[in-house]
């Protein structure tokens, strides 16, 4: 398939823009270096003073040359052992922030009556903070075990399995339209990394909409729209 760099930075292939906002329901998002400008996973270990070792294997997933994401990410969390909650409210008080145009283009999204879901192979602890700071209406992702005020290095089963990795995000997204009733193709997924791709592909292999930002090669080489410079909405560009 074809690519064409409409203007500076933001590059489609089989599309033809512009695509009408209105035709879509939902739009789906990863959290970490997608809605927000960390991988919290990195800062977390930052106070355990192992950021350099976590960030490397975070690096690795995301590019997609680990093909066991949930071993992945137990392999992180173990390293997390000791950080205490004091220490994480600090990553999200001083560290986290919005990419730029995250607030504007989920603005838009509500304003023409889209739900937004978050889906993140991060932790509760940040998604329930951003889903509040930004009115998201869906949102799933891992919960880190806590005792006594500190992690313990691992993560808690929850009702609908263990980890959110890149099948849970697919499947969260095909229950969340089914749970409101539309299509897969009236939904947009928004990622970075390599356990994005299901999501996206539950989009645009049926005529939804799957959008890369500042992504990984993989991910940019597949996704239906790639924005490679600028704020996430630059995607208003293409849906009027």
């Amino acid at each position: 398939m074809s690519s064409q760099e409409i203007s500076p930075g933001l590059v489609v292939q089989g599309i033809t823009p512009p695509l009408r906002l209105r035709d879509f329901k939902l739009i789906a998002f990863d959290m970490d270096s997608t809605l927000i400008n960390i991988e919290c996973v990195d800062e977390i270990a930052d106070a355990v003073g192992r950021k350099a070792e976590v960030a490397a294997i975070t690096e690795a997933a995301m590019r997609g040359e680990i093909a066991d994401f949930k071993d992945s990410l137990r392999r992180r969390v173990a390293l997390l052992k000791g950080v205490t909650l004091a220490s994480m409210q600090e990553v999200y008080d001083k560290r986290l922030r919005l990419n730029p145009g995250a607030a504007e283009l989920i603005a838009k999204c509500k304003a023409v009556g889209m739900k937004v879901l978050l889906v993140s192979g991060g932790f509760t602890f940040f998604t329930d903070r951003v889903r509040d700071l930004l009115a998201i209406d869906f949102t799933r992702s891992n919960v880190l075990e806590i005792k006594d005020g500190a992690l313990t290095g691992r993560m808690m089963d929850q009702p609908w399995g263990d980890i959110c990795d890149g099948v849970e995000k697919r499947r969260m997204l095909l229950q969340t339209c089914a749970q409101m009733g539309i299509a897969p193709k009236q939904a947009i997924a928004v990622g970075d990394g390599a356990n994005d791709l299901p999501m996206m592909a539950a989009c645009s292999d049926v005529g939804g909409l799957s959008v890369a930002y500042h992504a990984k090669p993989k991910v940019r080489e597949q996704a239906m729209v790639a924005i490679n410079s600028g704020g996430l909405d630059r995607l208003l560009e293409i849906l009027k």
